[in-house]
C-alpha cells in the first residue's frame, strides 16, 4: 500500500508534468502563430535525429494537429548516416507505435566526413552541409511543403553569440527561412522553448534517445563552450536567455553600425522628434520584456488544456 508521502510525491510529479506540457504546447503554438510556420494543407517534414529535441518537436506537433482548425500532415524523416553501432531499429519501431508516417533515408555521410576531416578537427560544418542537401532532396521527393528542424531557444541564442564572438556578424538562427536552393521553407517550431524544458519532457515521455557518436565526443567545440557559458549566465541571472531572444526580435537599426540598414551617411536633422533619436544619455529601462507574442495562436489551442495559468 502506498504511503501518504508516495501519494503526494506522485501527485506533485503529475502536476509538474502537466504544467510543463502546457508551457511547451503554448510556446510551440505561439511560435507557429508569430511566424506563420504552418498553413492549411501543409505537409510538414519533421526531421527526426533520435535526440530529445526532435522527439519533443514531433510529439508536440502531433498533439497540436489533433485540435488545430486547419488541416496539415506530418511525415517523420530520419537520415541514417551509417555511423558504426547506430541502432537502426529504434526509430522505425517508435514511429510505427505512434502511428506516424515516416521515411528512413540511408546515406553514408559518416565515411565521407571521416575521410575529408582530419582527426581531431570538428566535423559539424561538413556534416551539416551534407545533411542539409540530402534533406532538401528528400523533401522534394516526398512533396513536403515545410521542413521542421528541432532547434530550440538556446540553439538560437548560442548561434547569435557564436556569430558575434567568432564571425564578427550580428546573425542568429531564424525561426523561418527559405532554404539555400530557394525551393523549401524551413521552420523551427521550438524557437521559444528552453532546452532544460526539453530535457525534462524527454525524461517524462521516455523517448528512446539515440546519441550522436560522430561528433558528440568533441567537447572542445566552440559551440559547446558558448553553451556552457550561457547556462552559467542563466543560473546566475535567470531570464537572460529569454531577454536575448526577445532582443533579436526588437532591433533598433539606428543604434547599430550597419550602413546598409540605416542611412547614417545621409542623416540630417528634421526638427521632428523621433523614437530612433539619440537616447544615449537616458536611463535604460530595467523592466523585463513582455512574453513573446500577444496575438491569438493560429492553431487555436484549447484553453482548458493549454492556455490556463501554469501556477
Amino acid at each position: 500500500m502506498n504511503s501518504p508521502t508516495d501519494f503526494h510525491a506522485a501527485k506533485k510529479t503529475a502536476f509538474e508534468a502537466n504544467k510543463l506540457s502546457k508551457r511547451l504546447h503554448r510556446q510551440v503554438g505561439q511560435a507557429i502563430a508569430d511566424f506563420n510556420m504552418i498553413e492549411e494543407g501543409d505537409k510538414v517534414m519533421v526531421c527526426l535525429s533520435g535526440g530529445k529535441d526532435s522527439y519533443a518537436m514531433l510529439d508536440v506537433l502531433m498533439s497540436l494537429r489533433e485540435r488545430a482548425p486547419i488541416r496539415f500532415d506530418l511525415v517523420a524523416v530520419n537520415l541514417d548516416q551509417k555511423q558504426p553501432g547506430f541502432p537502426e531499429h529504434i526509430l522505425p519501431a517508435y514511429l510505427k507505435e505512434r502511428g506516424v508516417p515516416f521515411h528512413i533515408e540511408n546515406q553514408d555521410t559518416y565515411s565521407i566526413v571521416k575521410k575529408l576531416i582530419p582527426e581531431g578537427q570538428t566535423m559539424c560544418s561538413l556534416c551539416s552541409r551534407l545533411r542539409r542537401g540530402i534533406l532538401y532532396r528528400v523533401a522534394g521527393e516526398l512533396g513536403a511543403t515545410k521542413i521542421a528542424l528541432g532547434h530550440h531557444r538556446d540553439d538560437i541564442v548560442v548561434t547569435l553569440l557564436m556569430n558575434m564572438f567568432f564571425g564578427g556578424r550580428l546573425k542568429g538562427m531564424p525561426p523561418k527561412l527559405a532554404s539555400d536552393d530557394g525551393k523549401h521553407i524551413v521552420i523551427r517550431p521550438l524557437a521559444y522553448v528552453a532546452e532544460t524544458d526539453l530535457e525534462r519532457w524527454a525524461a517524462h515521455r521516455q523517448f528512446p534517445i539515440i546519441p550522436c557518436t560522430l561528433c558528440g565526443s568533441q567537447d572542445a567545440l566552440q559551440r559547446v563552450q558558448v553553451k556552457k557559458m550561457l547556462r552559467e549566465w542563466e543560473k546566475q541571472y535567470p531570464g537572460r536567455s529569454d531577454n536575448m531572444l526577445h532582443a533579436m526580435g526588437h532591433v533598433v537599426k539606428s543604434h547599430l553600425l550597419d550602413r546598409n540598414l540605416y542611412p547614417f551617411t545621409t542623416l540630417q536633422t528634421t526638427g521632428v522628434a523621433s523614437a530612433e533619436g539619440d537616447t544615449a544619455f537616458d536611463d535604460e529601462p530595467c523592466a523585463p520584456p513582455k512574453p513573446h507574442g500577444e496575438n491569438v495562436v493560429a492553431l487555436h489551442l484549447q484553453r482548458d488544456e493549454v492556455d490556463q495559468p501554469e501556477d
